[in-house]
Parts: structure tokens; sequence; C-alpha cells
């Protein structure tokens, strides 16, 4: 029997909400409704709800690596990063040396994450990111060259998308390294935006292998494309067009993939771009008049129309392993060389690590190498358990790539002079050089936290609105407001809830927040559940008031992206400090972190209230989101100088902060490094003594019989090794000779758009 309040409450309330909720509904282009439908989510939907569920959070867990998995970490990839030169590679090869390119093949690297049945090696997306990190920490470009077949490309479309042949015939020879993948997207004029791609292809008969077969003519302009100039499959992205009907009743197919092989007739590859300067192989591809058979479209003719899915599909669990792993590589070599060099370094009779002004740089170097280690961590169990989490994946890549600019320009700060000269001494300049390449690809940063992490996340991540727009959108009208209805009043009690908690939340300090109970780590968790109720109101109001218009708010979007990705990146810290036994040794880390990360939030949030089109919704905004406008005001000076000694200090926590970083042995500047802090650590007391006793001479304190001879011994070796570190390469002019770089003159003209 039907209910009379509800039948009521549908036509008097509901009905009419339902028509303003549809007309202030944002448009969606076919790209952004695909992107929407590609991947799930994962714990970033916890944390939009306003209620995390901490009992799902405790659940994550890292399975570690198998046994197969740490062999290959302890084996190939070790004696890989002993074959690597950085300086020869990105400066005199431009290129890895032949030996390295066949052992990547022989050792399988690009086949991680092909299944064994495949003659793969089957890894979990957790040992596939250690493996990128590693590597990057001894050669960025190698790390790229790696990274690629194993992230977005054909190897991992054909295995989501392939069809049993394709996957039969191409999957072993991409393992094997057979086959050398590339992804061709970008073109000249569409950069981002998809709908403005100008490959194309056209459906009709030509000749193949011999026989007339239905198929594709091609045609394309690529560029940005690694491992461009070395592949021998292209995954191509275009539009396929049907004029003449063959595969049925659409002329405009939409946005297609296909595996088209780089020897066939029209095909043109080879020349190389230079990212930076790095010596990755990259490039720009043509083809004209390129003819394959339907079978090559990834997938098969049934996946006709579906590559702009595809690739968002792989983009989500690609994006949060490939860049986040070389930014955290990024983060943990500064943290390492910084620390160490601070202690070394000596002005004015002390070590520079004891100015404030270094500990300033210090200590954010210490915490996002811990924190983006942690995230890194963090987002592999989610891939590892079966999700794609798209908004999860742009809020590492935006976040991750960021904090590895601003971790690598305070190293530089630290370093000085040392990290300016360009040489085989110098273990920044690489990292510095490929800073803008993580910034830019894999969707550039400015797009990716301006229209991605909350334009997509506040669709997919709220409990109710993706499904309401579902609703709204069906035909049968009585079923469209019955679905709509109940959708709606759940959606009301779930905003009412939430605004109770960000209020109250606020005014008491989260102390009453629902959190786990037996953990002496309350007030971390507190302050996590009072931020996602803040986000949840203030993204309520802002989707509420402003509607379709918020997604040209990109400022205010963006601002409400960063909150939820702090939250993400303090709930990986937070994981990682219990999951490494919570030592009382990386505390300070831990508090550095989130003082951070609260002053960033709140600051977010006064920011969206400050700048909302409408002032009373931002004032309502300010006053759910910052009762009692107490200011949080980041990390101190105690805790810059607590982390920045961790950073500086040989024992545990220094070894975790930079644990999987290759220092090398002998004269590789990082394992120099680390002999030299060791020694000035052992000798820190005995030019202490020197010092009591105002002598700086170590023969005239031999003589005066304070210190030994072989403390003398000791402390000139430790000058010998600190003059080592510090100083820098210097060239004869006749090296530096230019030769320019060949470039093809018979490239056929450009394809029109």
């Amino acid at each position: 029997m039907a209910n009379p309040f509800k039948s009521l409450r549908r036509s008097v309330l509901s009905k009419p909400l339902m028509g303003w909720y549809k007309s202030v509904l944002p448009g969606l282009s076919d790209t952004e409704a695909q992107a929407l439908e590609a991947g799930d989510t994962w714990w970033e939907a916890d944390l939009f709800s306003g209620k995390p569920d901490w009992n799902r959070f405790a659940g994550f867990r890292s399975q570690g690596f198998t046994e197969d998995e740490q062999a290959f970490i302890d084996g190939p990839v070790v004696q890989f990063c002993n074959m690597l030169d950085d300086f020869e590679i990105e400066h005199e090869r431009m290129d890895l040396p032949e030996e390295a390119w066949a052992f990547l093949k022989e050792h399988k690297f690009f086949g991680m994450i092909i299944p064994k049945e495949h003659d793969g090696l089957g890894f979990s997306a957790s040992a596939h990111s250690e493996v990128v990190k590693r590597i990057a920490t001894r050669n960025v470009s190698a790390a790229v060259t790696v990274m690629v077949p194993n992230s977005l490309g054909p190897g991992e479309l054909l295995m989501l998308y392939g069809t049993d042949e394709q996957k039969k015939y191409y999957l072993p020879r991409l393992a094997r390294g057979e086959e050398i993948p590339c992804f061709a997207l970008t073109g000249v004029e569409a950069g981002s935006d998809a709908s403005a791609m100008t490959a194309t292809g056209v459906v009709c008969e030509g000749d193949w292998k011999g026989e007339k077969t239905l198929g594709i003519r091609l045609n394309w302009e690529k560029r940005y494309t690694t491992l461009g100039p070395v592949a021998t499959l292209i995954g191509l992205a275009f539009k396929l067009q049907d004029p003449e009907g063959l595969l049925g009743n659409e002329e405009d197919l939409g946005i297609t993939v296909a595996l088209v092989p780089t020897d066939l007739p029209g095909v043109d590859t080879g020349d190389r771009h230079i990212p930076s300067g790095l010596a990755f192989q990259n490039g720009p591809s043509w083809g004209r008049d390129v003819f394959i058979p339907v079978s090559q479209i990834l997938g098969g003719q049934e996946q006709t129309g579906q590559g702009w899915k595809m690739l968002m599909g792989a983009l989500a669990a690609g994006r949060g392993i490939s860049l986040p792993s070389l930014a955290t590589a990024a983060s943990q070599v500064s943290a390492q060389s910084t620390g160490a060099y601070a202690r070394i370094r000596e002005q004015f009779g002390i070590n520079i690590g004891q100015f404030e002004g270094v500990q300033e740089k210090l200590a954010p170097i210490g915490a996002a190498a811990y924190q983006l280690e942690a995230a890194r961590r963090f987002i592999t169990i989610g891939l590892d358990d079966g999700h794609h989490p798209g908004v999860a994946s742009g809020i590492m890549k935006y976040h991750a790539t960021e904090r590895m600019r601003e971790t690598i320009n305070h190293a530089m700060d630290v370093h000085g002079g040392k990290a300016i000269c360009v040489g085989p001494k110098n273990y920044l300049e690489t990292p510095y050089r490929a800073i803008p390449i993580g910034i830019t690809v894999e969707g550039a940063n400015i797009l990716t936290r301006s229209l991605i992490i909350f334009g997509q996340g506040s669709i997919r991540c709220h409990p109710y609105i993706l499904e309401e727009m579902q609703a709204v959108a069906l035909e049968d009208r009585k079923e469209a407001l019955r679905k709509f209805d109940d959708l709606l009043w759940r959606h009301v009690g779930h905003d009412v809830a939430n605004i109770w908690r960000s209020w109250f939340h606020g005014l008491t300090g989260g102390k009453f927040a629902h959190v786990p109970k037996d953990t002496a780590l309350k007030p971390y968790y507190r302050e996590l559940a009072r931020y996602s109720a803040n986000l949840a109101v203030a993204s309520e109001i802002s989707l509420g008031i402003l509607g379709g218009k918020l997604k040209f708010k990109e400022s205010l979007s963006a601002r409400l992206g960063d909150v939820l990705a702090e939250l993400f990146l303090l709930s990986g810290a937070l994981k990682r400090f219990e999951a490494d036994g919570q030592p009382e040794a990386d505390k300070p880390l831990l508090d550095w972190i989130f003082a951070d990360g609260i002053a960033r939030m709140h600051a977010k949030l006064a920011e969206v209230g400050d700048n909302f089109p409408s002032r009373f919704w931002g004032w309502t905004i300010k006053t759910l989101t910052q009762t009692g406008g107490k200011r949080r005001r980041g990390p101190t000076d105690r805790m810059n100088k607590a982390v920045s000694e961790l950073l500086m200090q040989p024992g545990d926590t220094r070894r975790r902060l930079s644990e999987g970083v290759f220092s090398g042995k002998g004269a590789d500047p990082l394992a120099a490094l680390e002999r030299a802090l060791a020694m000035t650590v052992e000798c820190e007391p005995l030019k202490k003594r020197m010092k009591e006793k105002d002598v700086e001479n170590i023969d005239a304190a031999k003589d005066a019989g304070i210190i030994t001879p072989e403390e003398a011994d000791k402390l000139r070796d430790l000058h010998r090794a600190v003059r080592e570190v510090i100083e820098v390469d210097s060239f004869d002019p006749s090296r530096l000779e230019k030769t320019g770089i060949n470039a093809g003159t018979d490239k056929p003209e450009k394809l029109s758009a």
C-alpha cells in the first residue's frame, strides 16, 4: 500500500525540486561523461562523505612483496642500477647503454604488470611502484623507460580490454621486450582537449597481407610520445568515422584506440624531443594513409568509440604509480643527501644544519620524503585490492609532483653552489631538470588541480549526487521521481548531520568525533574527522548554490580539491606510522606533517568562503568550517628543528626516510656522502675537544696531546672525505665543444588539422 506521506512529499516538494535540480546540473561533454564512468572510488569517497569509516581504514593493509617480487627487487633491480651512470646517460650518451636495454628485455622489466600466463612477471602494484622508485633514485631516464610500458600503454590496455587473440599474440611479445610499446595520444593542437583531436581513421576496404580486408585508413600527427622513437608498436588514439556505414548506421564512431605496428607503410617515427634535456626516448610520430584491419582495434570492433573511457580507466591506475614513484624517489634522495650535506658542511665554525634558516628548508624536505613514501604505499593498497581510483590517482599525480618541485628546490637552496654545477658529483641536477616533466605529463597539473580532482571527485565521491543525476535522466518520469525522492531526502539527512558535525567539531576541536577507541593516535584521527565534515559542508553549499556554474569557478573547485587531497595524504601518513609500529623516533615527522596539512586545509576553506560569489553563503561556509575563527598556524620552529635533526642523524629514522634509495658504492656521489656523514659523526667529539682547547690545527692538537696520532689520522681522512663531497666538477673546455642535434630533413609534410 502506498505511503500517503511519501506521495504528498513527492508531488509537493520532490517534483518541483527535481525540475530545479535538472536545470542546475552541469553540462557534461562525452569525454567528461566517459571519464566519470571510468574507474571507481576508494578511501577518497569516505573522506568526502564527512564521516570516514575508520573500521574500513583499519582494514587497509599492504600484503608485502612475494618471494619472486622481493628477489627481483634485491637482484635484477640492483644489478640494473649498477649498470647506470647518471652523468654519462644524461649528458654524453643521451640514451641508456645498449647492455642496459638488453638487460631490461632479458629480465622482463617491460612485463612487470603482464600476468605470468602471458609470460610476464605478474607483479603487484606495490612491487611495480617499488621497482620504479628504486630505479628513479639512480637515474630518471631509466625509470621512465621502465615505467611507460607498465603504465599507460598497449600492455595495460590489452589486459583490460584486448580480445583473446590480441592478448595471446601481443602480451608475451611485450613481456619479453620483443615489442617496444608506446602510446600516441597528444596531438599538436589537441593537448588536454580530447574533443580537439585531429588524428582520424576512416573505415574502408584495403589491402592487408595480400588480401582485400575491411579496415581503417589512418592519418595522424602526434607528439610527446615516450618510447616513440624506438617503439615497434603504437597504441594510437584517433577519431573514427564510418561514412559508408560499413560497421553500422553511425558515421561518427568516436575516439577509438588501435594497435599500429611501426613498420607499416606510411608510419614515420624516430625523431626525438629532448624533454628538459633528459635522455629518455621521447618524440613525435606521423602517419599518412596507414591502413590497418579492424581486427587491430583494441578490443575488437565492439570497442569502437570507447577509446577515451579506456584511457581514463588506465590512467586511474597508472597515475597512482608512475609519477608518484618518481616524485617519491626525488624527495627521498633530497632528504638523504641534504640531511647529510647539512651535517658535514660547515660555515662560521658550525654545521649549516644548525642555522634556523636552513632548518626551515630541511624540515619540509624530510616531511615530504616521509609523506610521499607513505602516500605511495597507501594508494598501492587500493590498487592491489582491485580498485582503479581516478580521483585518488589525480590527487597523487598532482600533489606528489608539486611537492617534489618544492622539495628539490629546498634541497638546491641548502646545497648552494654545489647543486648548480653540472657533473658526475651533482646528484640533484637530473631530478631538478626533470621537475617540469612530472608537472606536465599525464594531465598537466593546472588542469588536474582546477578541473579534475574536485570536478570529478564532487560527483564520483559524493554518496548521492551521481545516482541523483542518473535518476533525473530516466525517461520513465514516474520512476525518475520515485528514485529522486528517495535519494533526495536521504541526501538532506546526510547534509543536516554534516552541518552539525562540522560546526560542533570545530567548536570542540574534534574532541567528541567518532574515531577508533584503542589507539594513542586519537588527536590525529579527530583532525581528519573534523576536516572531513568541514569539506562535506563546504562542498555541499558550493554544489547546491552554484550548481553547474561551479564547473567554471575553477579556483573554488581547486581549493576544495586541495582539502580532499590533504585529507588523503594525511591518511596515508597516519597509515604508514601505524604500519611501521608507531616508532616514537618518527613522531616529529607525523607532528610536522599534520600541523602543515591542517594549516593548509584551514587556509583553503577560508579562501573558499572569502571568494564565494555570494557574500552570505561565503560567510556561512566560514561560520560552519572555521568555528571560533582560530587560525591554524602550521609547523613551529621547534618542529622544524626536531625534523631537521632526524635528517642529519644516522639512525633508524634516517634509514626509513631513505629506504630504497640506491646510493651505489665507491666513488658514487651518494655513497661518498654517506661515508663523509659517518666520519663526521665519529669525529665530532674530537673536533669539540680541539675547540674547547682553542686549537684548530690537527698537527698542533696532536703535538699538544689533545688528540692521539690515530685520532689525527681520522681527522685528516674526514677532511679528505668532506672535500670530496663538497667539491664540484670542472671540465677541460675541449670536452664541452657543441656538436649540435642532427634533425632529419626528409620527414613527411605535417598533416593539417
